[in-house]
């Protein structure tokens, strides 16, 4: 193959000199950064956005219960009725009016209470508001009912069941979700690398063979050299793309925040003040420890190698498989009736990956789904954090491979002819025909 240096050389260059590729490289980082901007600086408005609710407790009994902050003040009114009290917070153009009216059961002042305002009122706010009155009407009900609320809290009992393997080595159920959240995140990582970078294959084998330009390279150099040497050339395209993304995007995050004054950890301000209140918990502070424990007692070498591996032997698989699709069609308006056979295969990997590894890592759907090919680069990665045989790991990759040099030189096949075939549409038919030549 004393031509494919030249073939991934050209290819590679090709695309990132390509005006379309540079743009794109540019810009998407840059939109997407600003769309989180917006979005942020949106919120932080919505958040900073100073509200004022008036209340009108008959029941003299909430008081405690509604606490203003610096962006919620709570007004209670005395001594009013409730149309006067309704006239009163539209003229002040308060936010809205909570009217608790009193009656002789706590059950009754709970159903009765009613929210008043010019607009429909923020669902967080209204939720935030029951959550609040929920627990101190539940307290008075229970003290009522003459039940000691300290040791009603002293006697609740917390259950967190210990999992252990018959070897001794302990695990939780965050240990099952962040194996889960790796598993899914490499799963999701490689089915979105297959899908742009495969479809650039697909793009650039047509674009050539249209132009014509595929008939005078075809001349010096072998189909299958051509056919490795744009998917090679291809990715390493596609892996400087994503290298300048994550450059870029540290840029441009940092320079949009300092220029604007947005504070992206002031998204969501609320959720962050009941994360801290939780985290001052002893349990929430046990929770924080065992997630770090999960963390670390992943098999992280195994992990990011299998990643590399199954990660190439994937991209590459399903990369001739759209060269082919290229060499086959003379647009990609023709290119619908073969993409789906290959998606179906991609999109079960990950069904399967999601709903079945998680219930049952070990089971025979995930096992066997684990070793097919197709299926192989997206199951075995959500299978490996939960333990998975080392001998298990190298036959799938065996497979993955061979299936790799096979679909290769399939693809060959049909490149070798396709590419020089103009003005007739392929069908299944043709290209098994195309697979004697």
């Amino acid at each position: 193959m004393n031509h494919l240096g030249l073939v991934i050389r050209r290819e590679y260059l090709t695309k990132v000199r390509n005006r379309a590729f540079i743009i794109m490289t540019i810009l998407s980082p840059l939109i997407l950064i600003a769309l989180f901007a917006v979005v942020a600086y949106l919120s932080q408005l919505n958040n900073n956005k100073k509200r004022t609710i008036s209340v009108l407790d008959e029941t003299s009994m909430v008081r405690e219960a509604l606490q203003s902050t610096d962006n919620l003040t709570y007004v209670f009114l005395e001594n009013m009725e409730l149309e006067e009290a309704k006239t009163l917070v539209r003229t002040n153009e308060n936010y809205g009016l909570l009217h608790i009216r009193a009656h002789d059961s706590i059950a009754q002042i709970a159903q009765g209470i009613k929210f008043y305002s010019e607009d429909s009122p923020s669902l967080t706010l209204i939720t935030e508001i029951e959550s609040k009155l929920e627990r101190l009407l539940t307290d008075l009900r229970l003290q009522q009912e003459g039940v000691a609320l300290n040791k009603l809290k002293s006697s609740r009992t917390r259950i967190d069941i210990g999992q252990e393997s018959f070897a001794g080595e302990k695990t939780s159920k965050i240990d099952n979700v962040i194996k889960l959240a790796f598993g899914g995140f490499a799963g999701y990582l490689l089915f979105m690398f297959i899908i742009i970078y495969g479809n650039m294959i697909m793009r650039s084998v047509i674009e050539e063979k249209t132009s014509r330009i595929i008939e005078v390279i075809v001349s010096s150099v072998k189909p299958l050299q051509l056919l490795m040497g744009k998917i090679i050339g291809t990715s390493l395209a596609g892996i400087t793309q994503f290298v300048v993304w994550v450059i870029l995007g540290g840029v441009f995050m940092f320079i949009i925040t300092a220029i604007f004054g947005i504070d992206m950890g002031g998204m969501q301000n609320q959720q962050q003040e009941l994360v801290q209140q939780a985290l001052e918990a002893p349990e929430a502070q046990m929770q924080v420890q065992t997630i770090i424990s999960s963390i670390y007692n992943l098999p992280l070498t195994n992990l990011m190698l299998a990643f590399i591996l199954f990660f190439i032997g994937g991209y590459l698989l399903y990369s001739s498989l759209y060269a082919a699709i290229g060499a086959a069609v003379d647009n990609e308006t023709d290119t619908q009736q073969f993409l789906m056979p290959i998606l179906i295969p991609l999109i079960l990997a990950v069904y399967v990956g999601v709903f079945t590894v998680i219930e049952d890592p070990h089971g025979t759907i995930s096992t066997v789904f684990s070793f097919i090919p197709f299926t192989s680069p997206v199951v075995m990665l959500m299978r490996i954090p939960f333990g998975v045989p080392v001998w298990q790991q190298i036959l799938s990759l065996g497979l993955l491979f061979a299936t790799f040099m096979f679909t290769v030189w399939f693809a060959s096949k049909i490149y070798k002819v396709g590419i020089l075939m103009y003005g007739k549409k392929a069908s299944y038919k043709e290209l098994f025909k195309w697979l004697k030549y």
